[in-house]
This record gives structure tokens, C-alpha cells and sequence, in this order.
């Protein structure tokens, strides 16, 4: 039992000997003591293998399967566990021919607790060695690992650690055909899928997903899995961590393709399935023409195969579990085509099988799956895996998808991620991303244009058609929406936003509550995009960027009235609550408005009095009004009472000027006004957060600076989104000046002149 003396009995020769007494004691009590010794000796990876070697296992697999006492059968099973450890092909190999299979999985429902634990750890651990794997099959071993783990999943007191032998044993398994087969039959995947469900399990999901991978081509199981949810799984294993799980040696490879032996040396992966392929691909004309001698590692490789022609049941080795990087295949030169396989590299693989079906809407065109590809093809360290650009390609060309991209906002997705490069976590706050902009916007224009193409085929037509006509109104919107990234014949889009309805409905859908956390977004890059198409040569005029005070002022008549000689002298003085009287001439206060004729000129009052009192007007409201009377335009009076940018509009000066206009009449001064306002807030000095505190004054005008300076050509896609969401928040449940702005903009005609409805 000390390492010392462990490592002088190995060097002593006596282990033959212990072997020996084994076959030639028939006493339970000295088989028990040799049986412990061996035990003991198997105290580290080299002694273990040492053992296996001089056959020490063979004969307690004999013994176990002779059905000793309860007392032998302890010793026995708690020395086959500490062999099996780092479980050799030695080890494997003896046990099989011991015949210890069966009894070991018989002993898995032993009564006894040490004795049942101890088999069923045995038999994970024998699970490592491909060789045993379709025997052990056979045996009733996958129906008991998955039982003994389905148990300890549920039970509240068993830790991760006490399943992480057996979900290595159950992924294990899945690499052979037959039990496949068995794994399936018996609840095996959902076993499976409730691991990848569970967070805790997080450090062995790459470790099930590559288990996964084996039912490739099991239509079956595919069919099983993805009702289970198994897509939008993968989709967010593509940008998972990766998990600790040590790597698989050669020999747990699978052993539906056993290695071949040349007389010389073991030859390298199946050599039978390679000269088959060989002779398929026309490199050979028949197996004549192939050396024995000819392997992988001794001459390039020819190219692979394409993926359709991938292997019908692959064998996930090693690569499956590592961290991302590149893999060179075995013998070819270092200046050799690579290809990419990282941990990501199962999960894409069996996202390309679903891609392949006849209708893959259903699973991999919805939010969360292509959530999950573009967020791996744009935030991978490296260059994303060519897989993945071929699913993505493959799912835009499929007419059976339109719909579904429809549907999702798929096609919205698309061009705000890769084209415009906005990704739902970048909303409303900018992400960091990798620089690759370029490649993106690409990539993103290429398969918007395959959804063109789609659209726009006669299939396409009817199918957008019955949605925008006869769809749910959620599908009605989300068409609306999605047809100008999409369509670029005019007799489509005109037909289906413009006659019937469709662009109504998508503004009229602003205020409702957003089915998508990007809806807003979508929707303003949407409504540019439509107006592009209505006016592709003429841009709808943008508010002058220049304020008016940088510009030369017009000259100024109401100043000669406040110097210390006026002149001509006043003849009136407006009194304001504040108790500031402004000097006026009456005729030209008359003359200004119907309003100011009515007072001063007329019955009233008013028209004796010296001191006019102007009520609820504040010195800054009241400046631009008393210019204004005087014949002052654009000598920038009407900049004094509006607040900069940023600060609030409503209950400023500038609202209670605007409100003064019009109630006296003077709509020369409102437009004014509103033009001031519009140059400040919505010129070089605004921004997003100002299109909403212009929209909330309420004024036709205002509305539709704010709907040309969201949708103006030029404008970043991120501030226009932020512009249209203040927009949405300003008009609250009123939303038809909002929709009548917009509508107006989008159709390139003036605010009030007649739209088509």
C-alpha cells in the first residue's frame, strides 16, 4: 500500500505470480487477499497499463463472471475499477475475453450499494476503449448508463461531479451505430437535450453536442431533435465558452471504422473507406492500382470531399473537443489548403444537416438560430467558419424560407447586422465588434440579394401577396416592413405598399406595442429605404444646416423705437404682466394682423388707450412679436425665446412665442418661429434626443422637419432609429400627425397636399 514498495514489487517480477494464483487458488479468502493486491498495485497510469499487459485482468473477469460469493465479488469489482481507470485497450481487451461484460452489467443492480457504484463506474470507464463500446452495447450497457444517469440527474443530492464519468460514458457510445440506435430507443436524446438545457452543465455541452453529431444522418433522431429545440441550442454553442473536458485519445475513436493492420505497421484511419473513395472520386481505376503501403501519412491527401458526400455515421475524435483553432489534416505539407474546425465545428456541422432539408424554416429561420450564426460570423476571433456562410447562403436561396424570413424579421436582421452593423445588443448602446466591416456589408448584401430573388419569382409574389393581404396582422406589419429590403420592381412595391396599404400599416403599427426589441430600428431603416425607392433622384429638402444667426441678418425695424430719441416716436406701449411696457407705432401694429387691427383700430377700448395691455405673454415670448408688428423678418428676433439644444422645448419661451402667434394671428411669425426652432434643434448642434422635443410643440410644420431630418438621405442609421423612437414616445396614442408626417416625407409631397390613401 506505499508507493515505494508498490513501485519494488512491480520491479521484483511478482505480478506474473499474482496472476498465476489466481487461476490456481480455489480458496475465496487468498483469492480475495490477491485480488486486493492487485488492486494496490494498480496505483498509478503506468503500473495500471503494467498490469494489463502481464494479463492481470483477464482472469478477475473469469472470476466475476463464475459468480463468486458477495464477499469475493467486492474485491473483484473494486480491483476491475481501479484497472479501468484511464481505461487501456489491454484492460479492455482482457475483460472482453473474460467474459465480463454481462456480469458486470448484470451487477450494476446489485442490492449492495459499494458493489453496484463500483460496476457502474467499471463499465463508464470501459466506454473509453471503441473497441468495447458494441459489445458492451450488447451487453445492456447503454440501457444502464443512461438509466444510472437519468437517476442522478434527478436526484437532489448528487453533485456534477458525480455525472460527469457517466455523460462522458453516454456521449461515448453515441460514436457507434448500434448503440446509437439503443441510446435513442431507450430516451437517450432527451437525456441529451436536457443537458445542453441545463447551465450548470455548461462545461460538457461541447462535449454532447459532438456526441450529437454521430445521429447525422439518423433522419429519425434529427426529426427527435429538433422538436426538442436542439437549433437554437447549437446557435448559441457557436459563441459559448469552451468547455474543460480533456481530450480523447486515438482509441476512443469509433469502431464502426476499426483500424486496419498492414503486416508492417497499424495503417492510419480506415484505409478500406479511403481506396473506396479513391476509386469513386476517379483517382484509381481499382484496388489494384492502390498500394497497401499508400496512406495518409505517408503522400498528400487528395481534396476532401464535399459535405454533402460527408461519411453517413462520422466518427467525432478528438478535434471535436478542443478550443478553436486550425487543424491541418495528418501528412499534408504546411503550405497545404487548412481547414478551420473549432470547437464550434459540430454544432455548424449539424446545423448545415438541418439547413439541407427540404423546408428548414421552421427550425433555423427564427430569431434565436440566426441570432446565433450572425453573432459567431461577425464577433469570431478569426474568420468564421466557411460552414457557416454556406448555411446562411443556403437559407436565403431556399423559396421555402421566405415566408419564415418574412415572418422573423429575418431580412431585417440581416442588413441592420451585416449591412448597417447593429446588432441587438448594440441597440440603443454602441458595441464593440471586430473590424470587418467591409466583408460583413457584403455578405449581407449578397444574401438580401438572394431574398430578392426569391421575392420577386413568381412564387415569391404570391406568397408576399397572401401575407400582406390575407396574414395575421402581426405577419401583415412584418411584411410591410420587409418588403422595400427585398423588393426592387416598382410594380411589387408599389402595388403592395402603395395600393394596398401596405406602408399605412407599418406607420400605423409605430405606436403599438414593438414586436421585435429592433423593431423601431427596422422600421426607420425600412421607411428610408422606401423612400428611396419613390424618389431615387430627388432628396426631400433638409432643414438649413446654417443658424440663422451666422447668416446676415435682415435690418432690423423695431430698434429705432428703443434708442433714447426713437424716431419716429412711439405712439403706444404694450403693457405685460411683468410690468415692461414696450414702445409700438398703432399703424403698424394695425396693419400686422386682423387681431391688432381689431384692438387698435376698431371698438374696442384698446383703441383709446395709450398703455395697451398684451396679457400671458413673458418679455422673451413678447420680443419677437413687437418685431414682428413692425415689419422685422429675419432680423433674428425670433431666436431669442428658443432654448438651445438639449434643453427642453415644451413651457419654454419658445412655445409660449409660438402660442402668442398664433393667437394673434400672425402666421408669417409662426413660420418664422418654427423655422428658427427647426434650425436650432434639428441643425448641426441637434441630435436624435431633439426630434422628439420638437415633435411634442405640436405644430404640422415641425412635424415634418422632424420626419425629413429622421429619414433624410445621408442620415446615420442609428440616429434615425433614436430620432424615430423619441418621434414614437412624443406622439404617444396620437398617432395620426405622426403617420401623416411621415407618410407625407416617404411619398416626397408636402405636408397637406393630398396622399394617396
Amino acid at each position: 500500500m506505499e508507493p515505494e514498495s508498490c513501485g519494488d514489487i512491480h520491479s521484483a517480477g511478482a505480478v506474473p505470480l499474482l496472476v498465476e494464483s489466481l487461476t490456481a487458488c480455489q480458496d475465496s479468502q487468498c483469492l480475495q487477499s490477491v485480488v486486493r493486491a492487485l488492486r494496490n498495485l494498480a496505483d498509478s497510469p503506468q503500473h495500471r497499463l503494467a498490469l494489463a499487459q502481464q494479463g492481470a485482468v483477464r482472469p478477475l473477469a473469469e472470476l466475476l463472471a463464475a459468480a463468486p460469493d458477495p464477499a469475493l465479488t467486492l474485491a473483484l469489482v473494486r480491483a476491475l475499477l481501479e484497472l479501468s481507470r484511464g481505461c487501456s485497450r489491454a484492460c479492455a481487451e482482457q475483460l472482453s475475453l473474460g467474459g465480463g461484460l454481462g456480469p458486470l452489467v448484470s451487477l450494476a443492480s446489485h442490492p449492495k450499494r459499494a458493489v453496484r457504484e463500483a460496476t457502474i463506474l467499471i463499465l463508464a470507464n470501459l466506454c473509453a476503449q471503441g473497441l468495447v463500446r458494441p459489445a458492451l452495447g450488447n451487453a445492456g450497457g447503454v440501457e444502464v448508463l443512461l438509466g444510472e444517469l437519468r437517476r442522478r440527474r434527478g436526484s437532489t443530492g448528487a453533485s456534477p461531479a458525480s455525472q460527469q464519468p457517466l455523460v462522458r460514458a453516454v456521449c461515448l457510445l453515441c460514436r457507434e451505430a448500434i448503440n446509437r440506435a439503443r441510446l435513442r430507443d431507450a430516451g437517450g436524446l432527451e437525456l441529451l437535450m436536457g443537458l445542453l438545457r441545463d447551465p450548470r452543465a455548461s462545461a460538457w455541452h461541447p462535449r454532447v453536442v459532438a456526441a450529437l453529431v454521430g445521429f447525422l444522418y439518423d433522419t429519425g433522431a434529427l426529426g427527435r431533435l429538433q422538436a426538442l429545440g436542439l437549433v437554437p441550442l447549437l446557435a448559441g454553442q457557436l459563441c459559448g465558452e469552451a468547455g474543460d473536458e480533456e481530450e480523447e485519445g486515438r482509441e476512443a475513436a469509433s469502431w464502426d471504422f476499426p483500424e486496419e493492420r498492414t503486416p508492417e505497421r497499424a495503417e492510419a484511419g480506415s484505409f478500406r473507406s479511403l481506396r473506396s473513395w479513391l476509386i469513386s472520386e476517379g483517382y484509381a481505376a481499382g484496388p489494384g492500382d492502390i498500394s497497401p503501403d499508400w496512406s495518409p501519412e505517408r503522400c498528400p491527401q487528395p481534396p476532401p470531399p464535399p459535405e454533402a458526400a460527408e461519411p453517413a455515421s462520422p466518427a467525432p475524435g478528438p478535434t471535436l473537443l478542443r478550443t478553436p483553432r486550425t487543424l491541418r489534416t495528418p501528412g499534408r505539407s504546411p503550405a497545404a489548403a487548412e481547414e478551420p474546425w473549432g470547437r464550434e465545428g459540430p454544432a455548424l456541422l449539424l446545423l448545415s444537416r438541418f439547413s439541407q432539408a427540404p423546408d428548414p424554416s421552421g427550425a433555423l429561420v427564427t430569431g434565436p438560430a440566426l441570432c446565433g450564426l450572425l453573432a459567431y460570423v461577425t464577433g469570431a476571433p478569426g474568420p468564421p467558419s466557411p460552414r457557416a456562410l454556406r448555411i446562411l447562403a443556403r437559407l436565403t436561396c431556399n423559396p421555402a424560407c421566405l415566408e419564415a424570413f418574412v415572418r422573423s424579421y429575418g431580412a431585417a436582421l440581416l442588413r441592420a447586422w451585416l449591412v448597417l452593423g447593429v446588432a441587438p445588443d448594440d441597440w440603443p448602446e454602441l458595441g464593440t465588434r471586430p473590424d470587418r466591416s467591409s466583408q460583413h456589408r457584403e455578405l449581407g448584401e449578397m444574401l438580401l440579394q438572394n431574398l430578392t430573388v426569391q421575392a420577386e419569382s413568381p412564387f415569391g409574389v404570391g406568397a408576399l401577396t397572401h401575407l400582406l393581404l390575407s396574414g395575421s396582422p402581426e405577419d401583415r406589419v412584418a411584411c410591410a416592413l420587409t418588403l422595400p429590403f427585398i423588393c426592387r420592381k416598382p410594380s411589387l412595391w408599389r402595388r403592395l405598399l402603395l395600393d394596398q396599404g401596405g406602408l399605412r400599416l407599418l406607420l400605423s403599427a409605430l405606436t403599438r406595442p414593438a414586436p421585435h426589441p429592433l423593431f423601431l430600428f427596422f422600421a426607420a431603416d425600412s421607411l428610408s429605404c422606401l423612400q428611396g425607392l419613390v424618389s431615387p433622384t430627388v432628396s426631400p429638402a433638409l432643414p438649413p444646416a446654417v443658424p440663422l444667426d451666422l447668416g446676415p441678418p435682415s435690418p432690423c425695424l423695431y430698434e429705432p423705437l428703443l434708442g433714447p430719441a426713437p424716431i419716429p416716436a412711439p405712439d403706444l406701449h404694450f403693457l405685460l404682466d411683468s410690468g415692461l411696457q414696450l414702445p409700438a407705432q398703432r399703424a403698424a401694429s394695425a396693419t400686422a394682423s386682423p387681431f391688432f387691427r381689431a384692438l387698435l383700430a376698431g371698438s374696442f377700448a384698446e383703441a383709446q388707450m395709450d398703455l395697451v395691455p398684451l396679457r400671458g405673454l413673458s418679455p422673451s415670448a413678447a420680443w419677437p412679436i413687437l418685431h414682428h408688428l413692425h415689419g422685422c423678418r429675419g432680423c433674428g428676433a425670433a431666436l431669442g425665446p428658443i432654448p438651445p439644444p438639449g434643453q427642453p422645448l415644451l413651457g419654454s419661451g419658445a412655445e409660449e412665442a409660438l402660442e402668442a402667434a398664433g393667437r394673434f394671428l400672425l402666421p408669417g411669425l409662426e413660420e418664422e418661429l418654427e423655422e428658427a426652432v427647426g434650425r436650432i434643434h434639428l441643425g448641426p448642434q441637434g441630435g436624435p434626443e431633439s426630434v422628439g422635443e420638437v415633435f411634442r410643440l405640436g405644430r404640422p410644420r415641425l412635424a415634418a422637419h422632424c420626419a425629413r431630418w429622421t429619414l433624410g438621405p445621408g442620415q446615420c442609421p442609428r440616429k434615425r432609429a433614436l430620432a424615430l423612437v423619441g418621434l414614437v414616445e412624443a406622439a404617444g396614442e396620437e398617432a395620426g400627425p405622426l403617420t401623416e408626417a411621415l407618410l407625407a416625407v416617404v411619398m416626397g409631397v408636402e405636408l397637406g397636399a393630398k396622399v394617396p390613401p
